[in-house]
């Protein structure tokens, strides 16, 4: 199947142009056509055929349809608009009475005029067929057969040119092709250039950084020759740098030291405010036993007993410490007083010794 080939309808002599109401329709000629007037339309149409299909070849074509689809002619016209050689004609009737018993209209036929002549022509007489047709069939098979020779010889021009062409473009490819290949190897050699540029840029400076950071180093090993020493006593000098077992010892077991120390002396505290208390207590008593007999007639009775004497000397001691407010006690009391709270006072003494030593 032949591919449909699309082109222009503003060229294409089927399309008519203009208004078709006044289209000049050439009547048909029923008189016999002649054979060298139908040969050369044929040689013609045939020309024009050729080179049609040239230029179509030419001419780059509309892609093929996808499968299951076809291409189809279609207008491109805003209005759709019938095309036809044949003038438009509307019958338009009216109704009217019909007669009434009228008869058929006969067929008019004219009325014969002339004479009735006839000839006859015997066989031979006007022409020879084999003899008239053969002239005819001689140009005939020669325009045939030149145009037979046209058409080839254009086929072979055709197919050069094709070749041509397919030569052509396959040097131009390959010329293309090798100036793709200079340049890449030129933009190869550019890169690689810029490439080795680069590095040399990069261990040149890789080798001023490494000669800076050695003189840096130099000077900075020179000026801190002296400060490192420096520094390293400041920071001993500001305990930074402590010996653990002082440390240990400023921070665990002084202060367990001092906690058990206050913890002792808070006892010792506690026991003497007992004990204070116990002698107010004794030497209110005392005072109010004294106040309530005199002196001469508690004389005999208080004379001490051996398992009385420690008790006595205690009252004394808790009375010693307090503030004596009665001023007609005698004085004789006041030197047992006084003997026992220096011996509190040595036993209290002996008590811290002995917490101490613990």
């Amino acid at each position: 199947k032949e591919p449909v080939r699309y082109a222009n309808l503003m060229h294409d002599r089927r399309v008519v142009r203009g208004n078709t109401y006044a289209l000049q329709v050439v009547p048909v000629v029923c008189t016999q056509p002649n054979p060298l007037e139908i040969q050369r339309q044929r040689e013609a149409w045939k020309r024009a055929r050729a080179r049609k299909r040239a230029k179509e070849q030419m001419q780059p074509r509309t892609p093929e349809p996808v499968e299951g689809r076809e291409h189809v002619h279609v207008q491109t016209e805003l209005y759709l608009e019938e095309i036809s050689d044949r003038i438009i004609e509307v019958d338009i009737e009216c109704q009217t009475d019909a007669f009434l018993d009228r008869p058929p209209t006969p067929l008019f036929i004219p009325a014969k005029t002339g004479k009735d002549v006839a000839t006859q022509i015997e066989e031979g007489e006007l022409f020879d067929f084999d003899i008239e047709v053969k002239p005819i069939l001689e140009v005939l098979i020669g325009k045939t057969v030149e145009q037979a020779l046209l058409e080839v010889m254009e086929e072979e021009e055709l197919a050069q040119l094709w070749a041509h062409q397919h030569a052509y473009a396959e040097l131009r490819n390959a010329e293309l092709a090798e100036v793709q290949r200079l340049e890449e190897q030129d933009r190869r050699y550019r890169e690689e250039k810029e490439r080795r540029r680069l590095q040399h840029m990069q261990m040149l400076q890789k080798q001023k950084e490494t000669t800076e950071k050695i003189a840096a180093r130099a000077f900075a090993q020179r000026y801190l020759a002296d400060l490192i020493p420096s520094v390293f006593n400041n920071l001993h000098e500001s305990g930074f740098f402590y010996d653990p077992i002082e440390r240990d010892i400023e921070t665990e077991f002084l202060p367990w030291l001092m906690a058990e120390v206050e913890e002792t002396l808070e006892r010792k505290i506690l026991g003497r405010i007992v004990l204070d208390s116990l002698i107010c207590t004794v030497v209110e008593k005392r005072l109010d036993a004294f106040s309530q007999k005199p002196l001469s007639d508690q004389a005999p009775a208080e004379e001490p007993r051996p398992t009385d004497a420690a008790p006595q000397v205690a009252s004394e001691t808790e009375a010693a410490d307090q503030p004596v407010t009665e001023t007609d006690q005698p004085v004789a009391e006041e030197q047992p007083s006084r003997r026992i709270s220096f011996q509190l006072e040595e036993s209290d003494e002996a008590g811290t010794e002995d917490l101490e030593t613990e």
